[in-house]
């Protein structure tokens, strides 16, 4: 049986922690694993610089996603125009995940439930009880709330619940 692709699966290039990054990312996350590992042959290698056998591309879950991880070289970094959210339900979930992708990044980067990661990839680690809050009708309710996010790095869900009451 051949094997279901995702339609659209996010594709991150790397220079050369392609494997290193994965591995990490799967430690983070439930229902993940590290699928295929795909290796630069002879014409790889010489289109791309790498060297012959190593690491190309990394096929890989994080809680069901599909992803791929490419080694392309130095050429091109994250930015935060793109980011990854982690919706989480619970103040532990936010700790969780905000601990362990910021371990090793950019503390500089940290602002409004954002953190840069020690790879340089983007991630919002958001609470979905805030994510309400922000749509609320009443816009005083999300201004309150908005006003509490914007003095925080880590989200404190009972902080801003308090701040928009």
């Amino acid at each position: 049986m051949p094997a279901r692709f995702q339609r659209i699966t996010p594709f991150l290039w790397f220079d050369t922690q392609a494997e290193e990054a994965v591995n990490f990312y799967t430690s983070v996350f439930p229902n993940s694993r590290v699928g295929t590992i795909s290796r630069y042959g002879k014409a790889g290698a010489q289109a791309s610089g790498r060297p012959e056998g190593s690491v190309m591309v990394v096929a890989f879950e994080l809680d069901g996603q599909a992803f791929t991880a490419l080694n392309g070289g130095p050429q091109f970094k994250f930015n935060e125009s793109v980011s990854l959210v982690v919706n989480c339900e619970s103040q532990q979930e936010v700790d969780h995940y905000w601990i362990r992708l910021s371990e090793g990044g950019d503390p500089k980067a940290q602002q409004c439930g954002w953190l840069k990661d020690k790879y340089g990839l983007s991630w919002q680690i958001a609470p979905t009880q805030v994510i309400k809050l922000l749509s609320e009708s009443n816009p005083d309710t999300a201004q309150r709330a908005m006003a509490a996010i914007l003095q925080m790095k880590k989200i404190d869900i009972e902080t801003v619940l308090k701040a928009a009451a």
